[in-house]
């Protein structure tokens, strides 16, 4: 360890950039990849290095923090990246991987040497920007206080739910508040679109529910990115809710516990892919609800 930790961040996509900013100014010594390089390169500005592969980003580093799209990929590139890697490296996995991949990460660890830490975060891009972010993370007590300079600077809070990084508890609790984040984005497009379709006022139905249990900050929020037409940039991008819904489901496949709406949204976040949207913010599964029916419509004025 020196005075100045150093830091590597593998994937400066939507969040992992924010991340990247914000460790660098906190101080610490960063340094980043990502698979298209030019997603990494703006981060030069912030104080972060760019390394050419995985490897290099890791070579000599305190703290590895993985921010990829799924477990398959998170373990890719950490094999990429085993000729830098040191045993002792403390390895902060922050991808939402689902439950079994985090037992394939924990033991690649574990073959390498590295201190595994389960490590999601809940947040979109802004609260990653802002440093915002809250941390689940389970790991060892024993190198909590070398991570507090990471979480602290990504995260305004840190909550450790457990020793064992392997068991995927922080994992779990991750899927559990996404299955809620998921169900209110999709359910608040299809209320959005049945009022269009009845022509209904958006404003009389929020009038309506107004200061009562019903009222709820996020859903306005989603819905105002629907009809202001702030789609883009993605906070939460509408194929990564896909991909986190499904995990969702298998998760709940694997323990017994059928989840309908989280099945249903995973099927209406492709569509709303398949349309075009995947890479706007997740509330564009608004959209499913229509433009599948548009395009039979055109179809068959075109055959006619």
């Amino acid at each position: 360890m020196t005075d100045q930790l150093t830091v590597s961040v593998l994937g400066t996509g939507i969040m992992g950039a924010a991340m990247a900013r914000n460790l660098a100014r906190a101080g610490l010594d960063v340094r980043v990849w990502n698979r298209s390089r030019d997603k990494a390169e703006p981060l030069a500005a912030d104080g972060a290095r760019v390394a050419a592969d995985p490897a290099e980003a890791v070579r000599d580093a305190d703290v590895v923090l993985t921010m990829l799209y799924d477990g398959p990929a998170a373990l890719d590139v950490m094999r990429r990246a085993v000729p830098g890697l040191r045993p002792g490296t403390v390895w902060a996995q922050a991808t939402t991987a689902g439950v079994d991949a985090v037992a394939d990460l924990a033991a690649f660890a574990d073959e390498h040497g590295l201190v595994f830490l389960d490590a999601p975060v809940l947040g979109t891009r802004q609260p990653a920007e802002a440093g915002r972010l809250l941390v689940l993370a389970a790991g060892p007590a024993a190198v909590r206080d070398r991570v507090a300079p990471v979480f602290d600077a990504v995260g305004s809070r840190t909550v450790w739910t457990g020793e064992d990084g392997a068991a995927g508890s922080a994992t779990r609790l991750k899927l559990v508040a996404n299955s809620w984040v998921l169900a209110v984005t999709n359910a608040g497009g299809e209320t959005l679109a049945l009022a269009k379709a009845l022509g209904v006022d958006p404003d009389a139905f929020f009038d309506a529910i107004a200061d009562g249990p019903l009222d709820m900050g996020y859903l306005r929020t989603k819905a105002s990115l629907i009809r202001d037409g702030a789609l883009t940039p993605a906070q939460f991008a509408v194929t990564t809710a896909e991909k986190d819904a499904r995990l969702i489901v298998e998760a709940g496949e694997a323990n017994g516990v059928r989840l309908d709406a989280a099945a249903a949204g995973a099927e209406r976040l492709a569509r709303a892919a398949a349309q075009g949207h995947g890479d706007e913010d997740m509330a564009a599964a608004y959209f499913a609800s229509f433009e599948e029916k548009r395009q039979e419509k055109q179809e068959e004025e075109q055959s006619d």
